[in-house]
């Protein structure tokens, strides 16, 4: 299957194959070619350039994109897409002043999804799963990370992990799993932490480990939640399964959790709406990638992770939905990518680097995933006419996206 698209008003995001994140300055450079063409054949991008420069191949479909933008799929390196029901109650609880710890204090928030998902079948959970997952493709996303974490049981942990590999098997968009057994102590561990954590360490992880469903680690290192040295503990266990680490880390406080994390050289650091000096200094001497995610901070109007700041530090970040039913309800990275140059002062160039080329690093697919490059994976977006592509994050709440392609497949 040959795809040509020609008379592209700017493809986005043409990389050399070894460029695999951006940092620093670097971030506000956005590589594009004017009046363009695009070839995809199969599941591979197998050639672009000027249109002067096009060559003349027979093809199975040729698209005109006359006025349109073509760039890279979206790189979604964290979500939750995998629950039961939702949490609209809660929502209108922090209308009425209740706050996040408020809400978890009375039996809200992750116990509340982990009670509902222990009572849901695994083939409901499926079906519920696969809607957001086709919704967030028909979005443009075109890879995705999913996370566990509302089971907080050995049975409930396994069954959203097997959710997400059957998923995985039937559609056509990368998926990685993150085992995050770690989000929240259940109600009997609530006074016995180490309990729960061998829970994690001696049954939950080496049936995951048996049944190949993980690819990472994760743990909400958090005050009220997973302490410091109970990360490091869960870090130290995943590696051993050969799990690399993507950590919940400084939503609310700054507790020393991001220099713990680099030193177990976690993939990711994601939340970061609290960050220090002393963090940016440990950021700066790794290869971890900061993740912020500013749609759970429009959600739950807390701070939002000081974009600017961290990268005039020289640091490279990537952007992510966190789609889940307590505190993002939605995996739109076109939202995500507006709200970070709305409300983190992101330019157009850095956020559209941040969701594509440093959200595959996030996601440890940069070698396949993120940029126009050759050899990687057919996975495209095609806008609608637009004045430039500065209109996708200008006109926020338009649907600007006409074509959707996903392993060379047109999703819509």
């Amino acid at each position: 299957m040959k795809t040509l698209i020609t008379n592209i008003q700017e493809l986005l995001q043409i990389r050399d194959a070894s460029i695999k994140k951006v940092s620093g300055a670097e971030m506000a450079v956005l590589p594009s070619i004017k009046n363009a063409y695009l070839i995809l054949e199969d599941d591979r991008i197998a050639d672009f350039g000027s249109m002067e420069n096009c060559p003349n191949l027979t093809t199975d479909v040729t698209i005109n994109a006359t006025g349109k933008v073509v760039l890279p799929a979206w790189c979604d390196s964290h979500t939750h897409i995998v629950y039961a029901g939702n949490r609209v109650l809660e929502f209108v609880d922090r209308i009425n002043g209740l706050s996040y710890e408020e809400i978890a204090n009375r039996g809200g928030g992750i116990l509340n999804s982990a009670k509902k998902l222990n009572e849901t079948t695994e083939e409901e959970l499926y079906q519920q799963s696969k809607v957001r997952l086709e919704e967030v493709m028909q979005q443009g996303t075109g890879a995705v990370e999913i996370k566990s974490g509302y089971g907080l049981t050995v049975d409930g942990e396994l069954k959203m992990l097997r959710v997400i590999k059957r998923l995985s098997q039937n559609y056509p968009i990368k998926i990685k799993a993150t085992f995050l057994g770690a989000h929240a102590f259940p109600t009997e561990y609530k006074d016995n932490h180490s309990g729960y954590i061998d829970l994690i360490v001696n049954e939950m992880l080496p049936k995951i480990a048996t049944e190949n469903l993980a690819d990472y680690i994760d743990a909400f290192c958090e005050t009220g939640y997973f302490s410091v040295e109970e990360t490091e503990r869960i870090m130290e266990a995943g590696k051993k399964y050969g799990l690399i680490a993507k950590i919940h880390v400084n939503q609310f406080n700054a507790i020393n959790g991001i220099a713990a994390c680099v030193k177990h050289n976690a993939l990711s650091v994601d939340h970061l709406e609290v960050v220090t000096d002393e963090d940016i200094a440990v950021l700066k001497n790794s290869e971890t990638m900061p993740v912020a995610l500013p749609s759970c901070s429009y959600f739950i109007s807390i701070p939002y992770t000081p974009a600017r700041k961290m990268m005039d530090a020289g640091l490279p970040l990537a952007l992510a939905t966190d789609f889940n039913p307590g505190t993002t309800p939605s995996g739109n990275m076109n939202f995500v990518v507006a709200t970070a140059c709305i409300k983190m002062k992101m330019t157009p160039e850095e956020a559209i680097n941040a969701a594509t080329i440093n959200g595959a690093y996030a996601l440890g697919i940069s070698d396949t995933h993120g940029s126009i490059t050759i050899g990687k994976k057919a996975n495209i977006i095609i806008s609608k006419p637009v004045t430039s592509f500065y209109q996708l994050l200008y006109a926020f709440g338009t649907n600007l996206i006409e074509d959707v392609f996903i392993e060379g497949k047109r999703i819509q």
